[in-house]
């Protein structure tokens, strides 16, 4: 019998080709003959050709030459995978003696170890019922748990207060410093700036009615009531919520967090209370000088580009600023700070056991508590203006 042949690859005048041939001598025996270059620069015969030509006639046996093969690499290797899966569908036994030295073995290596169940990734279409539906119980679970984080806060807290509460106190005092001094650079970059920013916007406007002495009141107003705080909690959050997360994130990864409550020492006390009473603290402190360094940056602005006088640029800010606006601004900035903490805290404790999941509560901390400190804002904003203050 003439044996098929299929030959596919580059043209008859390329130095390389990828043949394939089919011999039934044997009329149960199926005799697939391999040669030429067997490499993934060649473009391989399919698998379907093999398997036409298995449904063609009865075919009890799969057997191959492949004395021609010049040479092979991972594409004979996958040509003789498929062939081995379509065989063992149609109930087909394989002779494998007649492979290149090594091709043999690999395939029976690659069968030994069975796919893992659910390794591939099966994707599907999603509707848009199912996307809601699946978002919504992500939401709710995560609503779930960090009212639970909140109140196992609320009993150390509680604990701390009566005096049972398990932390070191070097622990927080370290914690107060790297809050406190150490982020003094930073927000006094940023509040002088915005103070400067504030003042220049505010006069471009009010010079055109001849009203620039009122700059002061725009900028100690704007810093001492809102914009001190909200600078400062922003700052906060980017440096000391992310640093929060990425700690408690790290001790996640490496199982430390297992090991406090292995030895019966609760995270809570031990890891985010003193992050929380430190931020708090420190926080009105940072507002406070926010508010100095705002104000600072407008009396720049007042004096050296609108030529005011020092002395009454300063009487117009101690007239137009109260202590009802102080002290706000210094309430908004402690709200800040616990939203700040209780965020950097939350999102590494529920960090994953990776090192890319530390980068990503991290950076989930950071958008947590700029998105908290902004609705933080508008509702006391809202508050105050209900109360008359």
């Amino acid at each position: 019998m003439k044996p098929y042949r299929h030959t596919t690859g580059t043209t008859e005048s390329a130095p390389q080709r990828c043949e394939l041939s089919f011999d039934r001598s044997d009329k149960k025996t199926l005799l697939i003959n391999l040669s030429g270059s067997w490499t993934l620069k060649c473009k391989r015969p399919s698998a379907d050709i093999v398997k036409k030509e298995m449904t063609a006639s009865t075919t009890t046996g799969i057997a191959f030459n492949a004395t021609g093969i010049t040479d092979w690499d991972s594409a004979l290797l996958i040509f003789l995978a498929r062939v081995t899966e379509l065989s063992l569908k149609q109930g087909i036994n394989i002779d494998k003696t007649g492979l290149p030295h090594g091709a043999g073995k690999l395939l029976d290596l690659a069968a030994a170890v069975p796919e893992k169940e659910g390794a591939r990734k099966k994707t599907r279409e999603e509707t848009f019922l199912f996307r809601v539906g699946t978002e919504s119980i992500a939401f709710f679970r995560a609503s779930g748990e960090t009212l639970t984080f909140v109140g196992e806060t609320f009993t150390a807290f509680t604990r701390f207060l009566v005096g049972k509460a398990r932390f070191r106190r070097s622990d927080l005092t370290r914690i107060l410093q790297d809050c406190g001094i150490e982020a003094l650079p930073i927000v006094s970059l940023i509040s002088l700036l915005v103070g400067l920013i504030l003042a220049f916007v505010g006069a471009v406007q009010l010079t055109m009615f001849g009203a620039q002495i009122y700059v002061a009141n725009l900028v100690g107003i704007a810093m001492v009531r809102v914009m001190g705080a909200v600078m400062a909690g922003i700052i906060m959050a980017g440096r000391t919520g992310a640093a929060f997360a990425a700690q408690l994130g790290t001790m996640q990864v490496n199982e430390e967090i297992d090991a406090f409550k292995t030895m019966g020492i609760s995270p809570m006390e031990f890891l985010v209370l003193p992050r929380i009473l430190g931020l708090t603290l420190m926080m009105p402190l940072l507002c406070l000088y926010a508010d100095l360094m705002g104000i600072l940056g407008g009396f720049i602005v007042g004096v050296g580009m609108l030529d005011l006088n020092m002395v009454e640029y300063y009487n117009q800010t101690k007239a137009a600023v109260t202590l009802s606006d102080l002290w706000i601004g210094l309430f908004q900035s402690a709200v800040f700070g616990i939203l700040v903490a209780l965020a950097g805290c939350l999102r590494g404790m529920q960090c994953g056991r990776s090192a890319s999941a530390v980068g990503d509560a991290a950076t989930s901390a950071v958008v947590t508590g700029i998105v908290a400190i902004i609705v933080a804002t508008a509702i006391i904003t809202v508050i105050t203006n209900v109360m008359g203050i």
